[in-house]
């Protein structure tokens, strides 16, 4: 056994007996140890997440893979450099969003900066359809449809345990560059908003209203699917 792979055992044993090294930090020192178990579980954890990412960016499946195989390949040969000023996952998921972002460029699949930005913050279609608000009258703004719930035990629930996934994905997969990275680093993979701002470079209200439209072309893609198999049943 290597000297560094015996510290890297000491420092795991360590863990169960005083909780002093995180999970994460035990894995990185497993890395850095050469550890090919620890790259193969980070690649098993990360792999699939990375490629939907980099879908955002290019438009190809094999030109995704090739990105992400370029990602494995830098936290291999940066690991060592790897100072923790965000967590282990977040600085793969950098390392993607810029490796992906030059590709796509190269690629021509990329969108302009000022259509993303038109996209995200001044386009024009609402996140919910208008006719479902009342337009005058006393309760003049408030739902005159209200969106279905999806509580367990409904229909919809029933739904989305068989064939959400596919059905979330294709919805995903339809949303406009920018709002498919911010719902997939933030409902997806549960990134921190202020990690997202500073991958994506963009403000924390630019963040929340990107979600807020992703969010809400996911439902209606969703609720439109739903309507459709109610009126054949």
């Amino acid at each position: 056994m290597t000297p560094r792979l015996e510290e890297t055992c000491r420092s795991s044993e360590a863990v169960g007996r005083t909780g002093a090294l995180t999970e994460e930090a035990v894995l990185i020192q497993r890395l850095r140890a050469g550890d090919e178990t620890a790259f193969t579980e980070m690649v098993n954890r990360y792999h699939r997440a990375l490629i939907r990412l980099a879908l955002a960016h290019v438009s190809d499946r094999s030109v995704a893979e090739e990105v992400v195989q370029d990602v494995w390949m830098a936290v291999l040969e940066g690991i060592d450099r790897f100072e923790g000023r965000s967590s282990l996952k977040t600085w793969v998921f950098s390392i993607l969003t810029n490796k992906a972002k030059t590709r796509g460029v190269r690629e021509s699949r990329s969108i302009a900066m000022s259509a993303l930005s038109a996209e995200g913050e001044e386009g024009d279609d609402p996140t919910v359809d208008p006719s479902r608000f009342r337009t005058n009258g006393h309760w003049k703004d408030y739902w005159t449809d209200y969106p279905q719930s999806w509580d367990e035990g409904t229909p919809e629930r029933r739904l989305l345990e068989k064939e959400g996934a596919g059905l979330l994905e294709q919805a995903i997969a339809a949303l406009p560059s920018r709002l498919k990275q911010v719902l997939i680093m933030r409902d997806v993979e549960g990134l921190d908003s202020k990690d997202v701002c500073v991958l994506l470079s963009i403000s924390e209200a630019n963040q929340r209203v990107l979600l807020h439209r992703a969010r809400g072309k996911v439902r209606q893609a969703m609720e439109t699917y739903l309507e459709g198999q109610a009126s054949f049943s």
